[in-house]
């Protein structure tokens, strides 16, 4: 029987904290599901979990000296974890966060980080204290801009004493996002998609302009699991404070105009369209060249006219794309979603409550409902956008595989 893992090669990276000894349960989880993995140590992780138990486990020599000893002079396992299909840090703590996010390499995990051209999650554990600070955060947001995945940490009791957000996630939960990490890694490999995200903004005069809500986190959560997967992506974005992801081409713009040109420009390059952008409904009628003045007892009254319409222009100019629009919804979420879903001859529309406290615009969570184009109706649960994005990746290579 085939072991889910057969074949792959891992390399587990173990920096120095007290859930170090969980990375002992995460390398006999990998063994046993057939991964090929080499271990990488910190000197302060030795002071938690010695070489020998990784060693024993792994059946391979551990990577914990740069300089001197057997695991320095002899480089075919330090090659080996080099060549690895995935690297994972479990546990990351800050200092390694810090060292990776900065370039350093002055122990054996940040030079194989340094030196490692393939995909890495980091599993990060320490105090909340430590994970809430801001250079933390920057690091962490920094790792994420360059591709490499997060594995949240979990809130729980903490060595320190305290309860707080830090503890290191479960090998369970670290096997399954190896697994799907691995088993995801290159099945869009080859596709080309072009994704849409953020809101449009239309002009009012030189400082003043008509917009929404949108955040573009999804369009962008999209694009980045989208690259992760394999898939030469293409995003459209209006006006966010978002880092652009890793690996994708961005092309920004600002009005429905621009977006829509930049639309039409690579539609036929591309099999896959996510139009996930908030694209304004209306703009002024006049753009004013000055500001305009605000003068007493006067009301100022604005004239708006509809904007292009990108999506019902694409479902004329489609040449077999597959097209995926969104449904931001305040009443009648899958009527209206469906009906959108027929008129604009979408293949898949994904339809949200925006009147729904703590989700969709600006949140990093959503709860969203599938419709595809034979009007079947899968809702989620309250997920992270990540989350989201690869399901909704999942359900686009399905449609794909079913043409």
């Amino acid at each position: 029987m085939t072991q889910p893992l057969e074949g792959k090669k891992v390399a587990l990276a173990v920096s120095g904290g007290i859930a170090a000894y969980k990375a002992v349960e995460l390398l006999r989880l990998l063994v046993k599901e057939g991964a090929q993995v080499t271990v990488v140590m910190t000197e302060s992780a030795k002071q938690f979990v010695t070489p020998l138990t990784f060693e024993a486990l792994s059946g391979n020599l551990v990577y914990h000296e740069i300089f001197g000893g057997q695991s320095s002079a002899s480089m075919e396992h330090i090659r080996a974890a080099e060549n690895a299909d995935l690297m994972i840090v479990a546990p990351a703590t800050a200092n390694s966060i810090g060292k990776m996010a900065q370039g350093l390499a002055d122990d054996p995990l940040s030079t194989l980080y340094a030196a490692f051209a393939g995909p890495v999650l980091v599993a990060p554990a320490m105090n909340d204290k430590m994970w809430d600070h801001p250079a933390v955060q920057e690091n962490i947001r920094t790792l994420k801009r360059r591709g490499v995945g997060l594995i949240e940490p979990v809130a729980g009791e903490l060595a320190c004493g305290t309860v707080g957000l830090g503890r290191l996630a479960e090998p369970p939960v670290l096997l399954e996002a190896v697994r799907k990490y691995l088993l995801r890694q290159s099945d869009l490999a080859g596709l080309r998609i072009l994704v849409t995200a953020g809101p449009t903004r239309e002009p009012i005069d030189p400082v003043r302009f008509i917009t929404n809500r949108s955040s573009g986190k999804m369009g962008y959560a999209i694009a980045r699991q989208a690259r992760s997967r394999g898939a030469e992506v293409t995003l459209i974005s209006g006006p966010t404070h978002l880092d652009p992801p890793f690996g994708v081409t961005l092309l920004n713009c600002q009005r429905t105009v621009e977006m829509a040109q930049r639309v039409f420009e690579h539609l036929p390059r591309c099999e896959v369209l996510v139009m996930t952008a908030a694209v304004g409904d209306f703009a002024p009628d006049t753009v004013y060249k000055e500001k305009i003045k605000k003068k007493d007892k006067e009301t100022l009254l604005l004239k708006l006219h509809p904007t292009q319409d990108i999506l019902q222009e694409v479902a004329k100019q489609k040449t077999g794309q597959l097209i995926v629009g969104f449904a931001a919804e305040s009443e009648n979420l899958l009527q209206s979603a469906t009906e959108k879903l027929k008129r604009k001859q979408l293949d898949l529309i994904v339809a949200n409550d925006i009147s729904a406290p703590g989700i969709g615009f600006q949140s990093d969570n959503n709860q969203v409902t599938l419709i595809d184009r034979n009007e079947k109706v899968e809702s989620l649960p309250h997920l992270s956008k990540m989350e989201i994005a690869d399901i909704l990746l999942d359900r686009i290579l399905t449609q794909l595989n079913e043409r």
